[in-house]
């Protein structure tokens, strides 16, 4: 054992740096979980056939409702299966996007390994 007080190779910059990191990383944990409630409220809407059919999701791609118009009903049931299908689809890549766009806004600036 040793007598110069090193501990556990830990310098003074080592634990500001250590410090810091743990900082952010709570600053990014509070951002996350208020951005998860935000995500939750929103309402994303997906259309297809000029708005006949429109599919609305939460942020997080929670089912919200369907609205179907009276013309679109008239089309029958293969298209309106087709224009449910792809309200959906648009749906989806909608609130993936802005999904990404807000974890990009979350975690920019920070340093993070993997990010």
């Amino acid at each position: 054992m040793t007598g110069k007080g090193q501990g556990f190779g830990f310098g003074l910059g080592k634990m500001k740096e250590l410090a810091e990191a743990f900082k952010k990383a709570q600053q990014v944990q509070e951002g996350a979980k208020r951005l998860q409630e935000e995500l939750e409220q929103m309402e994303i809407i997906g259309e297809a056939g000029g708005g006949l059919v429109k599919v609305i999701v939460s942020g997080n791609q929670e089912p919200k409702r369907v609205e179907i118009s009276p013309a679109a009903l008239e089309q029958g049931s293969d298209i309106l299966s087709d224009l449910v299908t792809a309200a959906m689809k648009s749906a989806y890549e909608k609130s993936t996007a802005t999904m990404r766009e807000r974890m990009e806004e979350l975690t920019s600036g920070l340093e993070l390994p993997g990010f």
